[in-house]
């Protein structure tokens, strides 16, 4: 065998090699072109570019709501002398007894009720004794001179109209002697009613808010000291201080000079609202250093006349209280009757509704008119 022979065996041989044992050809490109149409590729999907992290939500925080403060109101009523009695307690045609004996308690306050009623406290100037006792007038060494007492049942007129409280400095309460003055304490107290007198203060409460209401006699300018003394002790047990007197000259409707003078000291002294009473006719008021003095509320329910002057009021005290401490006062003049009897003494007050007759006691208690009617 010559040499070209061997050379076309080897030949052959790499020719007929398997195709599995070729190295480095990639089983894709041994398909046929009509095997690859078969089997298309899928594209890859395009990857999505990585989404940044989720922050935790956080909740929005609701805006606070405003604490409420703890606000309220206190309104108080005063009248002048209610004299629940007669002459020596005497039932007489006509007379206060003589109309108790016939009518219901609630008669003789019908027609101011609502508005005692409304309010929270009720301050009467009760100026008699209330006793079940045949007792002896103490002497007296005025001329003319009186004496009034009632039975402890007419308690109860006070009591079904919406009165909670009455002072008893008077020159009334004391008619009887110490005995008298006992049995009518006994009688309010019994009744339910809080009294104040010339040396037991009268405090009236609403929500921890404490007003000292100070009852006393004053006869005379130098009698100020002792309320001063009074109205300084009770600063410390109360938030708010009223001075509530009796005295001064019976029947003029302007206050003597020394009783000005007197109730101006009492302002200076401390007090929020001075109120006077006992001249049986209205006085006006006056606002000294920003403070109310009324210096006389006139008559009320009153048994001690069957023909007393036919005008007085209720004055009305409105307190706003908030977080405890006074926040503003406002103050109301009610225009009443002392009587709605023709010509005499019923002893049934009722507000005034006439606008003419309103107005003539609303410029009378500011200094615009000469009588109020």
């Amino acid at each position: 065998m010559n040499l070209r022979y061997w050379i076309g065996l080897a030949a052959a041989l790499c020719l007929t090699v398997s195709p599995a044992m070729a190295p480095g050809v990639p089983a894709a490109e041994l398909r046929s072109p009509q095997a690859a149409e078969q089997v298309p590729r899928q594209p890859m999907p395009e990857k999505e570019p990585d989404a940044p992290p989720e922050e935790a939500a956080v909740p929005e925080e609701e805006p606070a709501e405003p604490e409420e403060s703890d606000t309220f109101t206190i309104t108080l009523s005063f009248t002048g002398d209610m004299l629940l009695a007669s002459l020596h307690g005497q039932r007489t045609a006509g007379s206060f007894l003589d109309y108790a004996a016939r009518q219901e308690p609630a008669y003789f306050l019908q027609n101011v009720k609502p508005l005692f009623d409304e309010d929270d406290f009720t301050v009467v100037n009760l100026e008699n004794v209330l006793s079940d006792r045949a007792l002896t007038p103490r002497e007296k060494d005025t001329d003319p001179a009186f004496w009034f007492r009632g039975g402890t049942k007419n308690t109860d007129i006070l009591t079904s109209s919406g009165v909670e409280a009455v002072s008893l400095a008077n020159n009334h309460t004391g008619d009887y002697g110490p005995g008298g003055f006992r049995d009518t304490v006994k009688a309010v107290t019994e009744a339910g009613l809080q009294y104040g007198d010339n040396t037991t203060p009268l405090y009236l409460e609403k929500n921890g808010f404490r007003i000292a209401v100070l009852c006393n006699g004053l006869w005379n300018e130098g009698q100020a000291s002792s309320i001063v003394s009074r109205l300084r002790a009770a600063e410390a047990e109360s938030d708010y201080q009223i001075v509530f007197f009796h005295g001064g000259a019976e029947g003029v409707h302007t206050p003597e000079a020394w009783k000005v003078r007197a109730s101006r000291r009492l302002v200076d002294a401390g007090a929020d609202l001075v109120l006077g009473s006992h001249p049986h006719v209205l006085q006006p008021r006056e606002i000294y250093k920003d403070t109310e003095i009324v210096y006389s509320l006139g008559n009320f329910c009153y048994g001690g006349s069957r023909s007393p002057q036919n005008r007085t009021l209720i004055y009305r005290l409105t307190l706003t209280v908030r977080d405890g401490a006074l926040a503003g006062t406002e103050s109301e003049l009610i225009p009443c009757y002392v009587h709605t009897g023709q010509p005499y003494n019923n002893y049934c007050p009722a507000p005034i509704a006439d606008e003419a007759q309103r107005q003539r006691v609303l410029d009378f208690m500011d200094g615009k008119a000469g009588t109020p009617k």
